[in-house]
């Protein structure tokens, strides 16, 4: 299998299918999808196997990076959460960080697949979050949990208005998380793909041509950097949302 354009990393291909006369096995199929998911979870594997250390006393390079990126997730989520909840939702918020920054980080390979920008997969992950919240909400809470559809101080006849609004908003949670992150990763990837393309064509015109967009070109290559920035900054704004939203089925506010 090639790839040919930069394009293609949207591109799900399928590179080894199962038939089976049951319909659920015929399903199995290995896709770029699959192949890339794997990737990151052993990714993720060895990350947290050479975190361990090999039981020494001093902390190697690593191991203190790895220490630095859980405190900076234990601060976030306290910060957010406050009180004495915030430490049962530490490893999840710090596992979903990881797993989607790798993505991120992954999918700025050249001719990689980018599975962030999998909107099915990234509203799906967005949807179990929202539904894992609601139900957090519901079981701690009960029926009380719909107060938070009712801001205090609403005047009587301004209930119903507002109630239909923040249920909406609550509602459209489900959706922003995923489209959010799945949005800004195709749209950066589409963006670098334009610019180059179009200083691979301006400096393919004479020598004249190749000369003036040196200067262009370093600035593409700035932009490159800035892509991987924005994966990780991305990776952040999922986690500080989801860490919102769960402070807001604990605490209702």
């Amino acid at each position: 299998m090639f790839i040919f354009s930069p394009l293609d990393q949207f591109d799900m291909k399928l590179f080894m299918g199962f038939a089976s006369p049951m319909d659920f096995m015929s399903n199995l199929n290995m896709t770029t999808f699959t192949m890339y998911t794997m990737l990151v979870y052993l990714v993720m594997y060895y990350m947290f196997k050479l975190s361990l250390n090999n039981k020494k006393m001093m902390g190697s390079q690593w191991f203190l990076s790895m220490e630095a990126t859980f405190h900076t997730m234990l601060n976030m989520v306290k910060g957010q959460m406050g009180g004495t909840a915030y430490g049962t939702y530490v490893p999840f918020i710090y596992t979903l960080f990881i797993f989607i920054l790798i993505a991120n980080l992954m999918g700025m390979m050249p001719y990689s697949f980018a599975l962030s920008a999998c909107l099915v997969f990234m509203m799906s992950l967005s949807i179990m979050i929202w539904m894992g919240v609601t139900i957090l909400g519901l079981v701690k809470h009960g029926f009380v949990f719909f107060s938070l559809f009712v801001p205090g101080g609403t005047p009587l006849p301004l209930v119903p208005v507002l109630v239909l609004i923040e249920l909406l908003s609550y509602t459209a949670r489900a959706v922003s998380l995923g489209l959010r992150l799945s949005a800004n990763t195709l749209a950066g990837h589409l963006l670098l793909n334009i610019l180059s393309s179009l200083m691979f064509t301006f400096m393919s015109i004479s020598y004249l041509t190749f000369g003036m967009g040196m200067l262009p070109l370093f600035g593409v290559f700035a932009m490159v950097g800035l892509e991987w920035v924005m994966g990780m900054i991305q990776a952040y704004v999922f986690s500080i949302l989801t860490s919102s939203y769960i402070k807001d089925a604990v605490y209702l506010h």
